[in-house]
């Protein structure tokens, strides 16, 4: 019974170890068969192995060979997937070159899992070399240095005549902007003033006459004469035609077709009234004064117009010469812009060559 025991254990273990051998596995590849010398080539080493295994890479020093003439450069981080069953694969990448021309055997990568070593496959990679003229060994240079490019005036001539242009376009607009400060702009204030109408203005001087003529009552001449003027001057703004040169008898033919036929007869009595104490000396009564002082308001009242506007809008009027330096102005401006733009666009343009040239 003992025996059986132990035969039991040992086909177990047995068995398990089978199973753990056949699910571990070390698959290797190479990215390239064949670089040049001093290239690098990828080795990829996939190990496939239960969930939860215990893997040891193998350790490999920068330069240090993983076989005579092949040098490991470096060596990625382990990246893990999952696979079927419950497994995992685990992958590593190195970086090898080589500067011996020759075919070299790559030995199956060594891995342990769970402590028991495992061995990937083989590969093989062929390092080659540039053709050599062996025929002319005297044609063999060394390295050249750093060297400096050579100044050349045809790649610099640009630059350096936009860069003359640019200072003298600059010279040009600073004398262009003193002239424009010297020369004082021409300011042109357009006034708003209170407009007194024709009927305002004659009724304002028909009662300072009256304030006179109570004052010296005697001077009738005088007082006739305002009177007369005044109303002249009203029916030359309110009618539209010369009344100040015109006779008594234009003034009242010329009235008889814009009015009523009463109201041109008081005008006719006034005027009349007026040349008979101007020329004939006629003296007047003091009722007769008043009456045509009457007859002259009336006649304001009754021709008036009234909504007129009772502000005059007064715009100066510029002199030739005046003129002439607001367009200058605005020449010298208009050039000072265009010379601007230029500029900067000639600072741009010199800073990108200058910079290209440089690089």
């Amino acid at each position: 019974m003992k025996h059986i025991r132990i035969i039991i254990c040992i086909a177990c273990a047995v068995f398990g170890y089978s199973k753990t051998a056949a699910q571990v596995s070390v698959e290797a590849k190479i990215d390239s068969i064949g670089i040049m010398i001093g290239q690098q080539a990828h080795l990829t080493v996939g190990v496939t192995a239960p969930k939860g295994a215990a893997i040891q890479w193998p350790h490999y020093k920068r330069s240090q060979y993983i076989t005579p003439g092949v040098e490991v450069l470096e060596a990625s981080d382990a990246d893990t997937s999952n696979v079927d069953n419950g497994q995992v694969k685990v992958t590593k990448t190195f970086t090898l070159t080589s500067f011996d021309e020759k075919l070299y055997a790559i030995p199956g990568m060594k891995v342990k899992v769970n402590g028991k070593p495992y061995t990937g496959n083989q590969l093989a990679l062929k390092v080659v070399t540039m053709d050599v003229d062996t025929l002319h060994p005297n044609q063999f240079f060394p390295p050249k240095d750093v060297q400096n490019n050579p100044f050349q005036w045809s790649e610099w001539s640009p630059i350096f005549w936009l860069s003359i242009l640019m200072l003298l376009l600059g010279v040009l607009s600073y004398y262009l902007f003193i002239r424009l400060r010297e020369n004082k702009p021409i300011i042109t204030k357009i006034r708003i003033v209170k407009k007194m109408l024709p009927h305002q203005k004659a009724l304002s001087a028909i009662d300072k006459i009256k304030a006179e003529h109570l004052q010296r009552s005697e001077d009738q001449k005088t007082y006739y004469t305002q009177l007369t003027e005044t109303i002249r001057q009203y029916i030359n703004e309110r009618f539209g035609f010369n009344a100040m040169e015109m006779t008594s008898s234009e003034i009242i033919d010329r009235l008889q077709h814009n009015g009523d036929q009463k109201m041109v007869d008081e005008l006719r009595e006034l005027f009349q009234t007026a040349d008979l104490v101007k020329f004939a000396k006629y003296s007047t009564l003091i009722n007769e004064n008043d009456l045509n002082l009457v007859n002259a308001i009336n006649f304001i009242d009754q021709t008036k117009l009234e909504g007129q506007p009772t502000e005059e809008r007064i715009v100066p009027k510029l002199t030739e010469e005046d003129k002439r330096s607001k367009q200058a102005r605005l020449m010298i401006k208009g050039a000072i812009y265009v010379i601007l733009v230029a500029v900067v666009a000639l600072v741009v343009y010199v800073v990108f060559r200058t910079y290209q040239l440089l690089m």
